[in-house]
């Protein structure tokens, strides 16, 4: 093959995965926790000391990445808030990762299978089309079209770029060892700085030195030979460690995941078992994928998905295992699997989930895998040899049918992730009753002000869980948008019998105590509020107010800056603290402030009059 022809399979694998995805470049941000990172969080916006300084150190919403928030923000430089630049970007990164994929298969085929130099072409063409399976499946959809999974498609360049430098590594002996092992740690850190799932890389490397690699097995796991084969996995697991520690903290900080009485030690393992059976079924037939399949809420073990789950997972096992020497690729592909998809699977429980597609992101690769060695084994040239080529034609075909059959549902489910409405209205179809869903369409019906369609959806996401949170919580923001602050204040508490660390809850049962002349409670509520969640802005601006009405400036002013130091775009705080600052005489600060507040609301009349008031006093002067 000539240099240039090397890159006809690339290319058109990039391309493909270009088309499939298309759709994605017109959707907008859902409120699947885009709203939250994205819309209303300013603190990634943009790649000041400022904004490093806060991705670098922050467990927002439960995850440590600061490398996907610096991408995130290079993005608001480039982009601003419009969805188009930030879709492109995940749609990018997800064709490197077939592109990467592509070169992993390579290497992967001509440790496997044995191919003479000139039958070049049908390993690039395997590879092509293994890759071609990943890159395109409809499970890949959720982590391209939901902008907030950044983290991965970005770890997933960073964990296979690893993979690929490692098998480098190996093959190339000592002369280059160092400098492709040393790029296998790097890359293997960006992985775990841009989202933690890559913490199992260390086994993977495990898997890939017994089979294909052949540097373990064979009862040569131990010993002088193999002890460099440990030593050099040292880095990883150090690193796999440390990030596995964040996880757990960034996890704990949020409260998402659920102590062993909560959620017992045998609806774990059901729920484990049945993610592996699911992922894999969902391989082989992608429809009906979902957004959120959601936990019951009432887990019972007992029911005949997650009986019958355990047992296959036991059979496949067994049967692999027992045909690891005719087929030790498929001893590898299951075991790398079961590996990746672990810490993801229940056994350490949080959220609403029971499964998720974004989980097969990385764990699913092995299938494809199996399919580009499984072509290239059954090649041409062997084909003529045993049935005189009638079986190529037809495979080839059908390969066909399943890449257009595969590309056709990823378009389609790209479409389904356009906007909030679609997404969870596709739910609700999709998938059983669901309380999550319900809670997300009242949002959004709340957003346009219909406050009676917005309650029935929160009361049914109760009726479905009664023990949703936020339904509640969310019940009680629509009542008290109507005046029924009892009503409201009710919700409230409800949804702290059920969250108790629920800071939103507390800072709104502070704005009712506030509206009925209870400035203690209050004062009370805002300060609970944010010990519970320090970085809560609409707390620190509440609290600074009623402070300041009972004649504490200073400290009313203290609270006014850590809320502007969360989200300067509040207006109403840059007046609150110029109002303080006048007080305390800094009128030429408070002009600052004033002017600030209208610059974000220019037809904000009281900070007008209260600019031309200031700058009249300080010309009095």
């Amino acid at each position: 093959m000539t240099e240039s022809s090397r890159w006809i399979v690339p290319v058109a694998l990039v391309l493909a995965t270009v088309v499939a995805f298309l759709p994605v470049l017109q959707n907008g941000f859902v409120n699947l926790d885009d709203d939250r990172n994205l819309l209303e969080n300013v603190r990634y916006r943009g790649l000041g000391w400022g904004q490093l300084r806060w991705m670098f150190t922050t467990f927002h919403m439960g995850h440590y990445q600061p490398l996907s928030w610096m991408t995130l923000g290079l993005d608001y430089l480039l982009w601003g808030m419009n969805p188009f630049g930030y879709h492109l970007t995940n749609l990018f990164l997800h064709a490197v990762n077939g592109l990467l994929f592509y070169f992993v298969l390579l290497r992967l085929l001509a440790l496997s299978i044995s191919a003479r130099p000139k039958e070049e072409l049908p390993s690039r063409l395997a590879a092509g089309f293994g890759a071609l399976l990943f890159a395109i499946h409809p499970l890949r959809v959720e982590s391209v079209a939901w902008v907030t999974e950044r983290r991965d498609v970005l770890s997933g360049s960073f964990f296979l770029l690893a993979i690929l430098c490692y098998l480098n590594a190996v093959a190339v002996g000592k002369a280059r060892y160092a400098r492709w092992m040393a790029l296998a740690i790097g890359a293997y850190a960006l992985s775990l700085l841009s989202k933690a799932s890559g913490v199992t890389l260390p086994l993977v490397l495990w898997i890939l030195d017994i089979y294909p690699l052949r540097r373990l097995g064979s009862g040569k796991w131990f010993g002088k030979n193999v002890r460099g084969v440990w030593w050099e996995k040292a880095p990883f697991f150090g690193l796999a460690a440390l990030f596995a520690v964040v996880a757990m903290l960034a996890q704990s900080h949020t409260g998402a995941m659920a102590s062993v009485t909560q959620y017992g030690v045998v609806a774990r393992l059901a729920q484990a078992s049945f993610g592996l059976v699911f992922y894999l079924w969902k391989t082989i037939m992608p429809v009906g994928l979902s957004p959120l399949y959601e936990l019951p809420a009432r887990f019972t073990p007992w029911e005949w998905r997650f009986l019958i789950a355990g047992p296959a997972v036991l059979l496949l096992s067994g049967v692999l295992f027992l045909a690891r020497r005719r087929w030790p690729a498929g001893l590898a592909a299951w075991g790398y699997y079961v590996a990746v998809v672990a810490p993801v699977s229940g056994i350490a429980q949080s959220g609403w989930q029971l499964a998720a597609d974004r989980y097969s992101y990385l764990s699913c690769l092995g299938w494809p895998a199996l399919v580009a060695g499984g072509l290239l084994y059954f090649r041409p040239g062997w084909l003529n040899k045993m049935t005189g080529g009638y079986v190529f034609l037809p495979v080839v075909g059908m390969a066909g049918l399943v890449v257009a059959g595969l590309g056709a549902l990823t378009w389609r489910q790209t479409q389904v992730w356009h906007d909030s409405e679609r997404l969870w209205r596709h739910a609700l179809a999709a998938t059983q009753p669901s309380s999550f869903a319900h809670n997300n369409l009242g949002n959004l019906s709340y957003t346009r002000g219909a406050l009676d369609e917005a309650r029935a959806h929160y009361r049914e996401a109760l009726r479905i869980r009664p023990d949703n949170a936020e339904a509640r919580y969310n019940l009680g923001v629509a009542a008290a948008k109507g005046g029924a602050l009892d009503e409201a204040a009710a919700h409230y508490r409800e949804a702290l019998k059920i969250r108790p660390e629920y800071a939103e809850a507390y800072n709104n049962l502070g704005n009712i105590s506030q509206a009925r002349g209870d400035f203690a409670e209050a004062i009370a509520h805002y300060r609970e509020s944010l010990r519970l969640k320090p970085e809560n802005a609409e707390a620190h601006n509440n609290l600074g107010y009623l402070l300041f009405t009972r004649g504490e400036p200073e400290e009313a002013t203290r609270h006014y800056r850590a809320a502007l130091a969360i989200d300067p775009r509040l207006a109403a705080t840059h007046v609150n603290l110029a109002d303080a600052l006048a007080r305390r005489g800094e009128v030429q600060e408070a002009i600052l402030h004033y002017r600030q507040a209208l610059q974000i609301d220019p037809n904000f009349a009281e900070a007008r009059q209260l600019l031309d008031r200031a700058l009249s006093r300080q010309g009095g002067r």
